[in-house]
């Protein structure tokens, strides 16, 4: 069993999930049931997922919860450009939660990598 907060993955999701709870805040009130759950929930699911998978026993089960977290990453990334598109969110706003979105998926596929070669 693993520690998560030993991950610097977990520690950059957890910062991004933040940065998404602080932005949709901003986002008007008739969303909060539309893209504004499915915002924070899709970011708080990428930490979550590597919290949960530390708890398993094995690299094959963690690795299981590292691509859950990616393909939750990915739904925050398609979130944040809708979110976009519908003229909720602006350029630098977008810009900023999309790279650390994308930084967070790299940091997931060097995991899953890793995970990959241990086996």
């Amino acid at each position: 069993m693993k520690d998560f907060r030993d991950l610097k993955v977990w520690h950059k999701a957890h910062r991004l999930t933040l940065a998404t709870y602080r932005m949709t805040k901003k986002l008007p009130s008739d969303e909060k049931w539309g893209l504004v759950r499915q915002l924070r929930r899709a970011a708080g699911s990428i930490a979550a997922n590597l919290a949960e998978g530390c708890g398993r026993s094995g690299d094959r089960e963690f690795g299981r919860f590292v691509s859950i977290a990616m393909g939750s990453a990915s739904e925050l990334e398609y979130h944040l450009l809708l979110a976009r598109d519908l003229g909720l969110i602006f350029g630098s706003t977008h810009e900023a939660l999309a790279a650390k979105t994308i930084e967070v998926k790299r940091m997931l596929a060097a995991q899953l990598s890793t995970l990959t070669a241990e086996s």
